[in-house]
Parts: structure tokens; sequence; C-alpha cells
């Protein structure tokens, strides 16, 4: 079976001379389907470039990124955008909702744009907003949500479409411990549930309840292992033993 996303030699470089940045650096990363897959590192070390290129959403300097077996760096802006829709879910830091939207309408609008009847965007978005809690929140605007509420709001969107891959650029940077274990034990589900899910995170707590953790550094790949079956789960983050 061929990975769900597969990146080869991929460099992502910025500036010229003396002022080149050489965010990501001959990098080779796969992900395979139903795999939870954290992403480590310090500030800097090109962890939100290499999210960015894996969804399409830029274009590497050299090397191949494939994504349901479809090769997408030598693709039009046009069929990214549209495999984007298809295949790839983002959950962002900053939630990136619109405010002028209820939390329903915000979730809907994915299988919308990909073209799903009205009706049955409209009953997929509120099973799954459902799902996360927040049945009595569809109606909502996100100015009238918390950050845990509308980071659950986000994944709901993200999901909407089935992803190939759901991709989380520090979705819990932004929340408390209450609601960063709320989006966690949400995550904890998405995997049991087949979803396959990239996470970036500098959040110890969070990377330490992954099965694999890829650490970057300088644009490479220092570490990638595999960790034995996790005892450590979202509940534990409130109590204060997950790290003990």
């Amino acid at each position: 079976m061929s990975p769900v996303v597969r990146m080869i030699g991929v460099c992502k470089h910025f500036g010229k001379g003396e002022a080149l940045v050489r965010a990501v650096d001959s990098l080779d990363f796969e992900v395979s389907e139903g795999e939870a897959v954290m992403v480590t590192g310090p500030s800097g070390c090109g962890k939100s470039t290499l999210l960015q290129l894996m969804g399409g959403l830029d274009l590497p300097t050299a090397g191949e990124v494939w994504v349901g077996g479809r090769r997408i760096d030598r693709t039009s802006e046009r069929a990214r955008a549209r495999l984007r829709r298809e295949h790839v879910g983002f959950v962002f830091q900053d939630f990136h909702l619109m405010d002028e939207l209820t939390a329903l309408e915000n979730v809907e609008l994915p299988a919308l744009l990909a073209g799903t009847s009205t009706g049955r965007a409209r009953r997929r978005a509120s099973a799954l907003l459902e799902e996360m809690g927040l049945a009595d929140r569809g109606h909502h605007r996100p100015a009238q949500l918390s950050g845990g509420q509308k980071q659950r709001v986000a994944i709901a969107r993200a999901v909407v479409n089935r992803p190939t891959v759901l991709l989380a650029d520090e979705p819990t940077g932004n929340l408390d411990s209450v609601a960063t274990t709320e989006v966690l034990r949400l995550f904890d589900t998405l995997r049991a549930n087949g979803q396959t899910l990239v996470v970036v995170t500098h959040d110890q707590r969070t990377a330490a309840t992954a099965e694999r953790i890829v650490s970057l550094r300088d644009g490479a790949i220092v570490e990638d292992h595999i960790l034995a079956p996790s005892t450590v789960n979202a509940a534990d983050l409130l109590s204060g033993e997950a790290l003990t």
C-alpha cells in the first residue's frame, strides 16, 4: 500500500546568498494510512513549512510531494485547491473560522464548496457538531464561543469532507489545559476511527500522547521514532500525571 503522504528530497529555501534560509532541507518523510504523527522541534525549525508543503499550500524549491498517491508539487494551483478540498483537512492555531457564519455554517462550508448538496452538507455538519459536544452551539457565531469550542468547530470543519489526511498546526497553542484535553480527546477518537493525522506542536505534553514522534531541527529530521503503545491519554493532562 502506498503511503498517504510521501516527501522525497524536499527542500524549501527562502532568499539568496548570505540571506538564504533553508526552512526545509533535503527531507524524506512518509506517513502511512491511519497513522498519527506528532512533528516537534524548536521555533523556526521548519515545522509549519513542512505542513504547508504537505498540504499543497506552498511549493517546494526542490523534491517531490505526494498526497493520496498523487504528486502535487507539479500541479496547478487550481488542481491543488481541488485536492485540498477532497483529500486534506487543516486545523490551525488561530482557528480561522469565518466570523459572520455560525458554527454550523462554518462546518458545512467546505462540503458545499466540494459540491455536496445543501441538505447532505447540513446533516453531516450537524452530526459532527454533536460528536464534538457542540450540538447546542450550532447557531452561535465564533465570537460567542470559547477558545476550546472554536477549535472543536475548526476540527469538525476540517473533517467534514472525510479527508485522506488531517494536518494540524499547533492546534492547542492558544488553549488552556482543559481545552487542550478536549482537543486531544477528539484526536484520539479520530485516530481510533482510522483518520490519518499529522500534528505540529512544540508542546511536549501534546507530543507525549503520540505513537510516532518526528523531531525537526534546521529543516531536517533529526529523530523519527515509534513509541510503545502509549499509556498517556488526554485525561492525564488534567491531573498533571502525563509526564511523571
